[in-house]
């Protein structure tokens, strides 16, 4: 399992999603440009002492993460699919793919996900923070593979 976030915007929801992938002891995929300047020691904080902990990749591009993984299924969390993550059977080796903070992905992304799949939620809010969406489906990914590997 891989948590990737695609172009994120702010750095302390990366700081975030590094904790959650040491908590969970799964990669962290980072697909760049990112929305913010790369400022190490600021990432290393907001991560806090977890930074040591977590499997951190980084990619140039979309294009050369998607040739890094090629035989990897990328299920993208978006709030345009109509299939609960809690409906859906996680595999192993899936990588869930979270889109940016400001704007998701593109179309081209959106179309190249595997699957999609959504965390349903209150009508008064759009959507989650990214880091809290990303915790909501690990949690349940890892859950069904537990299982499975009963």
């Amino acid at each position: 399992m891989n948590l990737a976030a695609y172009q994120p915007d702010i750095p302390q929801n990366v700081g975030a999603l590094m904790r959650l992938a040491a908590g969970f002891d799964v990669p962290l995929d980072l697909i760049e440009p990112f929305g913010f300047p790369w400022d190490e020691r600021k990432i290393k904080q907001s991560a806090m002492d977890y930074y040591d902990a977590v499997k951190l990749r980084r990619y140039k591009s979309w294009n050369a993460y998607i040739d890094s993984n090629p035989a990897k299924r990328i299920i993208l969390l978006t709030t345009k699919s109509g299939t609960p993550y809690t409906y859906f059977k996680f595999a192993p080796d899936d990588i869930l793919l979270l889109g940016r903070e400001s704007s998701g992905v593109p179309e081209d992304v959106h179309t190249y996900a595997h699957e999609r799949i959504v965390i349903p939620m209150s009508h008064k809010i759009r959507s989650f923070n990214v880091a809290m969406a990303g915790a909501i489906v690990l949690d349940e990914a890892t859950r069904q593979i537990s299982l499975t590997n009963l």
